[in-house]
């Protein structure tokens, strides 16, 4: 079969190109991260046994009841890319549409016991697994013993008068588990068949951001922060179809509002952040279960931080968000990305977006200290003395930035993305001497990988070139003057 697409490894990143029909894209994509996928499923195996106790196929046979039925019924074209996926890869396809639906996992496994005591679902009850299940007590997500659902990344989106020439800047980072965010290295280049060209960070199999970065031939480009602490849920469509389908057949922000609303389950319960190239125009969609909460500006800033702003959402729908607590990095880091927006007022462009979401400043300690409270998170750097929730996060986890991402009009309209892999400041991370200095984790050491120092990079999908980028200061105090005499050429494999 012709392979519709073609792969580049570039500064720690993967850069697949693939187009066409939903089976021969997903065909393509598989293929071509076939290596990286069944890494992944060994990955899988060990820490979803290691967190749950439960085996991988155990959660796979939960997926397929809960998460691919809703799939082949509403989003026919994404199952079929999904299927090429696991064609191109051999995976089987239930292991792909489970990690298609990771991120949505502890939502609904937390609450699989109301799930399955839902009328329609009584047949299920009576599988063994089930059953064993039910009677054991329904044990919650470990990610949910304490407070509800896990957090991460921070982010900021600007316009107006907080940027240099009025239009939108906006920039993330993911931060997670090293373990399994080590993977979401992809920078997809999509062309389907029908509906908008998207660009955008991903992992090797998904079919949606993930992380959430991401700009679309239709001139809209987002991002998205999760929301610690949230704890409803009800299964209906998983979030991975319900966002890859607003960035491919959006066409407005209303339409992105409708489409992450319609059939909502509350998984991945977050602050969506989104920009309009055509209209100068952002948005900050917090998205819970029965509570959403919409705002939109052409002259301000909305920011990201693991908390919702919305009471109805912090209060009803979620437990110990961090959201006053200055211990906490939701606390700091509302405090800090605020103080920098207004530092930086009417002087934000891409390249002092790329300094922000690399910030080392400790808000509750008032210093310079890489860690879990500053915007580019350093958990493996923290002893968490001052922790105010006891399970989350471990002292010296190994979890934190994994990578940093930034984009504005310009490079959106021109299909183009700025990221570092690895760490939103440079900062590298080893695995042996992380471990041999941590013992507690050694048991993680087989499933880490090095993250050695990169540059930023320059993605666009005409001619499928790269660029890499030493970060200047000089761009700093210069308004005007953006990546002049920063940016050099990078030879990539052919």
């Amino acid at each position: 079969m012709k392979i519709n697409g073609q792969r580049r490894d570039i500064n720690g990143w993967i850069y697949l190109s693939v187009h066409g029909d939903p089976y021969k894209r997903g065909f393509a994509h598989g293929h071509l991260v076939a290596g990286e996928l069944a890494e992944i499923m060994k990955m899988l195996e060990f820490t979803i046994h290691e967190d749950y106790g439960r085996t991988f196929p155990f959660f796979c046979e939960v997926s397929d009841d809960f998460f691919r039925p809703h799939i082949q019924a509403h989003f026919p074209e994404f199952y079929e890319e999904m299927r090429g996926i696991a064609d191109g890869a051999k995976q089987s396809l239930s292991r792909i549409v489970f990690w298609n639906c990771f991120v949505s996992f502890d939502y609904m496994f937390s609450h699989l016991s109301d799930v399955l005591n839902e009328p329609h679902n009584e047949h299920l009850k009576s599988k063994p697994m089930y059953a064993e299940f039910l009677e054991g007590g329904a044990k919650k997500a470990s990610g949910a013993r304490e407070g509800g659902s896990k957090d991460r990344c921070s982010a900021f989106i600007a316009v107006g008068d907080y940027t240099a020439d009025g239009k939108i800047v906006c920039a993330h980072n993911s931060f997670d588990s090293f373990v399994n965010g080590q993977y979401s290295r992809v920078i997809m280049d999509m062309r389907p068949s029908s509906g908008h060209r998207i660009l955008m960070q991903s992992f090797p199999g998904g079919i949606h951001s993930g992380t959430d970065v991401f700009v679309t031939s239709s001139g809209i480009f987002g991002t998205e922060t999760t929301f610690g602490g949230f704890n409803a849920y009800e299964n209906k469509d998983p979030v991975c179809c319900r966002i890859r389908r607003a960035m491919q057949y959006g066409n407005s922000l209303d339409d992105y509002a409708a489409m992450l609303t319609e059939r909502n389950s509350g998984d991945y319960a977050n602050a969506w952040l989104f920009g309009d190239t055509r209209t100068n125009e952002i948005m900050r969609l917090e998205l819970g279960l029965k509570y959403v909460n919409v705002e939109r500006t052409k002259n301000g800033y909305f920011i990201g931080f693991n908390a919702p702003y919305d009471p109805r959402i912090r209060n009803l729908e979620s437990g110990n968000t961090g959201w006053d607590d200055m211990r906490r990095h939701q606390g700091a880091r509302r405090v800090r990305l605020e103080q920098m927006m207004e530092e930086h007022k009417g002087r934000l462009d891409v390249e002092i977006a790329k300094q922000l979401i690399g910030d080392h400043y400790d808000t509750y300690l008032n210093k310079v200290n890489p860690c879990s409270r500053t915007t580019c998170s350093h958990y493996e750097l923290d002893a968490r003395e001052f922790m105010s929730q006891a399970d989350r996060p471990k002292p010296y986890e190994p979890r934190g930035a994994v990578d940093g991402m930034a984009v504005d009009s310009h490079t959106a309209k021109h299909m183009q993305l700025w990221g570092r892999w690895g760490s939103s400041c440079g900062m590298g991370f080893y695995k042996d001497e992380f471990c041999d200095r941590n013992m507690i984790w050694n048991n993680l050491r087989p499933y880490l990988h090095d993250r050695p120092p990169q540059p930023w990079t320059l993605f666009k999908c005409s001619g499928n070139h790269s660029h890499s980028h030493s970060h200047s200061h000089r761009t700093r105090h210069h308004r005007h003057r953006r990546n002049s005499g920063t940016t050099r050429r990078v030879m990539t494999p052919k």
